[in-house]
């Protein structure tokens, strides 16, 4: 049985896949197994994964109709015989050693899931991504980076809870993430920076358009999962201040980005409609008020008429 299984989608990257491939099949992880999923590429992907197909032993390559990154990683998953699972994005690569730590800290430390460090890189500027580490569930929650990329997670915890990546959607990790950790009894960090994040001018996660709203759609998928499994209030304070924060920082930072105005006015006004409605009291969080840091004194300062500024302001441009 492989150690790690590494779960691969391809999709029209033939310019950055070689790099990609050279990071997983010269791991210094042996017993590895990569599972190339290839979700209906058009350019020349296919024939490049057949050469490392022809040469390595350890790859298993899947073919499907094209259905997005989440379709595509759903499908890989059954495929993996690996103790524990990993994702890598097909344009991204890894350190060499990225699996080898990972795992050895995972049978060291007894783990559900690892997690290591990452760099950005833009076309022209790298930066590093330093995660806090946290103990337990409801610090995870709270201060997780919510990435598939950086981790490896144990199959049979997969498997067991059958929570798979969602189709059809963007911002697919935040709820494969948030499903999973009431289940990750214990986590582990390799505090390295291990994988490069490539930040493409065409990606995915750099085109903001009325799509952006999909994550109102992932995150009640979230709540009512929560509420579903009657975990809900066991949780409740985590996930307030997590869906504080991502609505009022990362998700609203992305919105303000998208071109059209009806579009961008209206997924402003959703967001704050949104948090008000779910968590009406989320200003008495007790994460927002137990820490003076700079987000938290944002996240507490702003209100409507602020959401209103940023509606006028964004207008005008």
């Amino acid at each position: 049985m492989p150690k790690v299984s590494v779960i691969v989608p391809v999709y029209n990257v033939e310019e950055y896949l070689e790099r990609c491939l050279d990071s997983l099949v010269n791991q210094t992880l042996k017993d590895i197994e990569i599972i190339i999923v290839n979700d209906g590429s058009t350019d020349g992907s296919k024939e490049i994964i057949q050469e490392y197909i022809n040469k390595y032993k350890n790859i298993v390559y899947l073919e499907k109709k094209n259905g997005g990154l989440s379709s595509a990683r759903n499908y890989g998953i059954p495929y993996a015989k690996g103790e524990y699972v990993g994702f890598v994005d097909s344009d991204d690569y890894v350190e060499l050693t990225m699996y080898e730590k990972m795992y050895n800290k995972a049978i060291e430390e007894k783990s559900d899931m690892v997690e290591c460090d990452f760099i950005w890189e833009y076309p022209n500027k790298k930066r590093e991504d330093i995660g806090k580490i946290y103990s337990g569930k409801k610090e995870a929650i709270v201060e997780a980076r919510v990435v598939a990329w950086n981790k490896i997670i144990k199959k049979d915890i997969i498997e067991k809870t059958k929570i798979t990546f969602p189709e059809g959607l963007r911002y697919e990790d935040i709820e494969f993430f948030y499903k999973i950790v009431p289940y990750l009894d214990k986590i582990s960090f390799v505090k390295e920076t291990l994988v490069h994040y490539i930040q493409r001018e065409s990606s995915i996660a750099n085109t903001q358009n009325e799509r952006t709203g999909e994550i109102f759609k992932i995150w009640e998928n979230v709540l009512n999962y929560y509420i579903e499994n009657n975990i809900f209030n066991e949780y409740r304070s985590e996930l307030e201040y997590s869906y504080t924060r991502i609505l009022l920082c990362s998700s609203l930072k992305r919105i303000t980005k998208v071109k059209d105005k009806k579009v961008r006015k209206a997924l402003i006004k959703l967001t704050w409609q949104n948090l008000n409605k779910k968590f009406p009291h989320w200003k008495q969080n007790k994460y927002l008020n137990s820490t003076k840091s700079f987000k938290n004194l944002y996240l507490k300062s702003i209100n409507k008429f602020i959401i209103n500024l940023i509606v006028f302001y964004k207008n005008l441009r």
